[in-house]
């Protein structure tokens, strides 16, 4: 009989989440690797709705109203790769309908198997970001790119 501290099964380990790339289909000509990302999901307000009834004065129900995708947000190393500034002067130039694009975020093990991927639906990029410079430290040069999209599913 397993003790308290044994759990009494298997337990599945958590991804390490150091491995991951993000390929937006028809403006990357390959993945682009990042250091982190932030801002996948969604949310949605609620709105508190008095649900009297006879001999219930004081019931308050939460309903579900807008859901709103969260903008994600990549960082990586600066490279010579121009495409995810490329993507963004489509906005700059007013294409905002040609700029749009589905997109994966893609999570793999150090193997390099996919073990997580989240599929982003009519991606545009909001903002990109070139590096802060400091010639008195020894950092490497972060770019940041911001997207916003108009649904996310995770498969995996």
């Amino acid at each position: 009989m397993p003790g308290p501290m044994q759990g009494g099964g298997e337990q599945e380990d958590p991804i390490p989440a150091s491995h991951f790339f993000l390929d937006v289909q028809g403006k990357f000509a390959e993945a682009l690797m990042f250091r982190e990302v932030t801002g996948i999901g969604a949310t949605s307000e609620a709105i508190a709705y008095k649900a009297v009834k006879k001999g219930d004065f004081h019931s308050v129900r939460m309903v579900p109203a807008k859901l709103q995708w969260t903008e994600v947000v990549c960082k990586r190393g600066i490279t010579s790769a121009m495409d995810a500034w490329k993507w963004r002067s489509e906005v700059e130039e007013g294409n905002v309908k040609t700029a749009r694009a589905n997109a994966s975020i893609v999570m793999v093990a150090q193997d390099g198997s996919e073990v997580a991927r989240w599929n982003f639906i009519n991606c545009w990029p909001t903002a990109i970001t070139g590096p802060a410079m400091n010639s008195g430290t020894n950092d490497v040069g972060i770019e940041e790119l911001k997207f916003t999209h108009e649904g996310c599913t995770r498969v995996g």
